[in-house]
Formats: C-alpha cells, sequence, structure tokens
C-alpha cells in the first residue's frame, strides 16, 4: 500500500508552502528519513524527510503552492 507524502505545517500559522526541489527523482528508491524535497513557507526553506522506504512517485510541481495537507506524492 502507498505511504501519502503531505505538504507538512511548519509553523503555527503556516497555511500554504511551495515545493522548491525535489531532492529524489520520480521513480527513484528512498529511505525512510532520508531528505525528500525542499519546501519553501514562511520566508524559510526546510528540507522534508521520507516518511516510508520504497519506490517514489512525484505528483507536485516544483515551484508551485500547495495548502498544508495537499498529497505531494506517494512512496508505493
Amino acid at each position: 500500500m502507498a505511504v501519502e507524502i503531505l505538504l507538512p505545517k511548519i509553523g503555527f500559522s503556516m497555511q500554504e508552502g511551495q515545493v522548491a526541489e525535489w531532492l529524489i527523482a520520480d521513480g527513484a528508491a528512498v529511505s525512510e528519513g532520508e531528505p525528500l524535497f525542499s519546501l519553501e513557507a514562511d520566508k524559510s526553506t526546510n528540507e522534508v524527510e521520507a516518511p516510508a522506504s520504497g519506490t517514489l512517485r512525484i505528483v507536485a510541481a516544483v515551484g508551485e503552492t500547495y495548502e498544508v495537507g495537499t498529497v505531494l506524492g506517494y512512496i508505493e
């Protein structure tokens, strides 16, 4: 079963964020805890770690802004 990669809430007032860069390519293997993507929000950039191990399937584009909780991809 696939694990959803959700846009996390980093900070009390955060409502949305932008995917600055995927650090792992679509279709590549990823390990739980490995840096997965860079998130720009509230004038800061943070690396978000993979919630599971498996194969990455990206559905969110770099440079786009998404609301907290939006599915950005899956780990299968």
